[in-house]
């Protein structure tokens, strides 16, 4: 896999981002920067800040200090429904599909704030390339499907928006080996088409082969970054999230 090159202005960047729940202070003044066509993952235990992280920068979040800046734009301000029109689009924890409706409809809400016909027919075209139950599946409802199923759907739905990024919570949470192994092939195959990417990901080892680069969160604070390469390597990361030295 190619990584982006160094010194690339970046696509995403978190400049000094807090975030509080009430007089909880969740972000620590966070900075984090995504060079375009990049994969980075977001590694950390329960409760360290990743989820807030995606949430923030997806405006479903308000921050209370610092800046997250979009292709150099600042965007900490913006509404979650402006950002998706800017290029940012977020399927998050939990996949939070719309179980009552069916696979077509819940991937057409991904285009919600698109006018363009045949640029939608074109992501629809796509996401049924990249999963193709989904197509087989269209009527069917989204309560319905497997597990795997909602999270490629969550996923589809993600790029019915045409990002330029795309923010992934968990997206291999709950699944079996074999499923996991395929989201990981169609989120690199995401990337290949020239979609940054940021993931947060409980299995660290998964997440660290496919990401070209890393930052590690504890308790509100980055504690380590670097390349995902040097990240697995790193004895600290190993013994805290990949089971031990040399796993």
């Amino acid at each position: 896999m190619t990584a982006p090159a160094p010194g690339a202005a970046p696509m995403l960047e978190l400049r000094g981002l807090t975030v509080r729940y009430g007089a909880v202070e969740a972000l620590h003044g966070v900075d984090l920067r995504v060079a375009p066509g990049e994969i980075v993952a977001i590694l950390g235990a329960n409760g360290a800040g990743k989820t807030t992280t995606l949430k923030a920068v997806s405006g479903l979040l308000r921050p209370a200090a610092g800046e997250i800046l979009l292709a150099g734009r600042p965007i900490h301000a913006v509404p979650a429904h402006a950002l998706v029109r800017m290029g940012l689009a977020h399927a998050p924890e939990g996949r939070r599909i719309f179980g009552a409706l069916t696979v077509r409809e819940n991937l057409m809400l991904g285009a919600f704030t698109r006018r363009d016909e045949e640029g939608i027919r074109e992501a629809a075209a796509l996401v049924h390339r990249l999963f193709p139950v989904l197509e087989s599946r269209r009527s069917q409802l989204a309560g319905t499907l497997s597990g795997g199923e909602q999270q490629m759907l969550a996923i589809g739905r993600a790029l019915m928006a045409k990002p330029q990024v795309l923010l992934l919570d968990e997206p291999s949470l709950g699944l079996a080996p074999l499923l996991v192994q395929a989201i990981f092939r169609t989120i690199r195959e995401i990337n290949e088409r020239g979609i940054t990417v940021v993931l947060v990901e409980q299995n660290a080892r998964a997440a660290l082969r496919l990401a070209h680069r890393g930052y590690v969160l504890e308790v509100g604070r980055i504690v380590r970054e670097g390349p995902a390469a040097e990240l697995a390597a790193d004895p600290e990361v190993q013994k805290a999230y990949l089971g031990g030295r040399g796993a």
